[in-house]
């Protein structure tokens, strides 16, 4: 399994200026990194492809779903613009040759709510046309859409496993999967190893996060469990760190980051990257 660290650990937004992160992530001994197209605009396209391949380092690439990009929306124009967003990440994933771009497709990060039966039926039909139309594109493309349950904190749509595999189901393309978070799976799933298995070949992308989004192996994650449930059912996908050293405001409001999560990101990811080696 290739072993990787999302942009996020360092800065957000992602950007041109950020660049020196990718030589980090390198000189770590990462096989993957993870850009976060929070703004597409900020980002050289060009040059980041171009710095990986000197690197010799392969990219996924993840979204940011804030509460313009919505495509289960009461507003139209936010269904639209969500979609929108989606297909721009698979066109950006496709150029950058990542096999997956991955994230909640389904839904705003930070939206929670209770509301009615019929209200939730309305959005997840919403949610379904769109899903429908990123997957047709990702057909055509040849990336596959990674979508990712969240917590019951972050969101009230898609918390579980289970979840999941109904959407994906009913949607019914071989290019929309499943990513599993773990530090999510840790609060909705009664045991990782066993979600795992349930997905079998649905599973496409994993991001292996700490209890708390800490650096791995610093909690109590299952790690061993996890790791013989991955090669279980036969996982070549990768293993991405996923946690948030500089958010904005916004990704810190929604992901309810209210302080440091290590000494450092440089700490994080050395000791991250040792325990993931040695563990998978």
């Amino acid at each position: 399994m290739n072993i990787g660290i999302s942009t996020f650990v360092w800065v957000s937004p992602f950007s041109t200026a950020s660049f020196d992160v990718l030589r980090k992530v390198k000189d770590i001994g990462y096989d993957v990194v993870e850009i976060a197209v929070e703004y597409r605009d900020l980002i050289d396209w060009a040059a980041l492809k171009r710095i990986c391949r000197d690197l010799a380092l392969n990219i996924t690439v993840s979204g940011a779903f804030g509460m313009d990009r919505d495509i289960s929306s009461e507003r139209p124009e936010i269904r639209a613009n969500g979609l929108s967003y989606i297909i721009d990440c698979l066109e950006i994933a496709s150029e950058l040759e990542s096999p997956v771009f991955g994230g909640p497709l389904y839904s705003a990060v930070g939206k929670t709510r209770l509301v009615s039966e019929a209200q939730k039926r309305q959005e997840r039909q919403w949610c379904l046309e769109n899903l429908h139309q990123a997957a047709r594109r990702a057909e055509a493309l040849g990336v596959t859409l990674a979508l990712e349950p969240l917590n019951r904190f972050e969101t009230d749509m898609v918390n579980t496993v289970d979840q999941a595999i109904e959407l994906v189901d009913e949607v019914g393309s071989e290019r929309l999967k499943i990513l599993l978070d773990t530090f999510h799976s840790n609060i909705e799933e009664k045991n990782i190893p066993k979600s795992i298995t349930k997905l079998g070949g649905r599973l496409v992308h994993v991001q292996a996060n700490e209890n708390d989004r800490g650096t791995p192996g610093t909690g109590h994650l299952d790690w061993i469990g996890i790791c013989d449930a991955l090669r279980a059912i036969g996982y070549r996908g990768s293993l991405v760190i996923e946690t948030f050293g500089e958010p904005s405001k916004e990704l810190a409001r929604a992901a309810s980051i209210w302080r440091p999560l290590a000494a450092s990101a440089d700490e994080l990811a050395e000791e991250g990257f040792a325990f993931l080696k040695k563990t998978f």
